[in-house]
């Protein structure tokens, strides 16, 4: 049977992670977006159950107690989490699923999941990521402040990914991601897995 790829993409806020796998997914065929479970509440212009499934802590609470996590982590203050069932499903189908989430979670799909491809955003510069925190109007000064401070440790984290994408430029940085997933659906193991038995059948055939 068809096996996904697993992509695994983490960032410091205000790198352009979301816009980038947003558009990304518009782009590539057979790629889907896992939808995180979060406590924390809708922003203006999202969707529960496409930007993410919004919960209350207790249930967040249940589904880490049943297993039904792949993995979670606590983010300024609010809980995100994977769906295990979910990205099993997707992947059995053959779908490649991207996991857009914090370094925390990162590490834990690293450790159950070692075959999974890990990117990381980067912002060109501090300042850029400053302006773009500032740029989309959804903080105060104070917020801002702690997402700067909380970026420093999440960017230490880095070069614990597989690759880097340095998102100076919003279409070249897209098309640098693009390539990564595109280039990882070529390994042999990939082609295999869905088209089993091709070069026998190739050899095969008079």
């Amino acid at each position: 049977m068809p096996q996904g790829q697993l992509f695994v993409i983490s960032a410091p806020s205000g790198a352009g992670k979301t816009s980038l796998v947003a558009a990304t997914i518009a782009r590539v065929r057979d790629l889907a977006v896992s939808v995180s479970h979060t406590t924390r509440s809708p922003r203006p212009g999202e969707v529960d159950g496409r930007d993410y499934h919004f919960v209350e802590q207790t249930e967040f609470e249940n589904l880490i107690a049943s297993g039904s996590l792949f993995e979670h982590a606590k983010v300024f203050g609010n809980f995100y989490g994977t769906s295990k069932k979910a990205v099993e499903a997707q992947l059995a189908a053959g779908t490649d699923v991207i996991l857009e989430i914090d370094w925390q979670g990162a590490a834990q799909v690293r450790e159950m999941a070692p075959e999974a491809i890990s990117i990381f955003i980067l912002p060109p510069t501090r300042v850029a990521l400053r302006e773009r925190l500032i740029g989309r109007k959804q903080d105060d000064a104070a917020i801002i402040d702690s997402r700067m401070a909380e970026a420093d440790e999440t960017i230490e984290q880095a070069p614990h990914f597989d690759y880097w994408v340095i998102n100076d430029d919003f279409e070249i940085a897209l098309e640098q991601l693009k390539s990564i997933i595109v280039s990882h659906r070529q390994r042999r193991p990939q082609i295999e897995s869905k088209h089993p038995n091709f070069l026998e059948k190739l050899l095969g055939q008079q």
